[in-house]
């Protein structure tokens, strides 16, 4: 995410990224208002926008039978491999990718698509290991892979808390 949520990748409700002129085609073409834009961008885009649900779990049963939903997983997937390459190229290399978050947490097919192809980089994940344990923490690459891959479980609840207790302490954010 960049200064609105909605930069970066296509998540369940928003849009990720798109042309800026999308603004003033879709204000014109369907005579709407740029706080309605804004909803349909925030709100109705995304998973959501291309197939009518925002959950991945309902979509991957759902991709053998609609191929809406196998093109949605495959933008999905795409934006997140063209993502993670983009950062290894400005990193100049990465020690380890991590999986967090609802999707990355929790789905391991979605993870092996993201990361099929990284082999080039030293990235392999571990077939085993990618689909044992759904939700725990833990190392999902082959072992002697260049890079690692980890399966981190988000704690936002506990960073805002932390971030927030720094702030009225004076101390500026907190670096845990």
């Amino acid at each position: 995410m960049g200064l609105t949520p909605l930069e970066g990748l296509v998540m369940g409700p928003r849009s990720g990224d798109v042309d800026p002129a999308i603004l003033v085609v879709l204000m014109r073409g369907e005579r709407v208002s740029l706080d309605q834009v804004e909803h349909w961008l925030n709100e109705s885009s995304g998973l959501k926008g291309l197939t009518g649900s925002a959950d991945t779990r309902d979509l991957l049963a759902r991709e053998a039978s609609d191929p809406r939903v196998r093109l949605t997983l495959d933008i999905f997937c795409h934006r997140a491999r063209k993502y993670f390459g983009a950062y290894l190229a400005v990193l100049e290399g990465a020690d380890a990718v991590v999986f967090t978050g609802g999707v990355g947490e929790h789905q391991a097919e979605i993870r092996r698509r993201i990361a099929a192809g990284f082999e080039w980089c030293g990235l392999t994940l571990d077939p085993g290991r990618n689909t044992a344990n759904p939700g725990a923490d833990g190392v999902i690459s082959r072992e002697g892979s260049a890079i690692r891959a980890l399966v981190v479980a988000a704690d936002e609840e506990r960073m805002i808390a932390s971030e927030t207790a720094a702030c009225i302490h004076g101390r500026g954010y907190a670096r845990s």
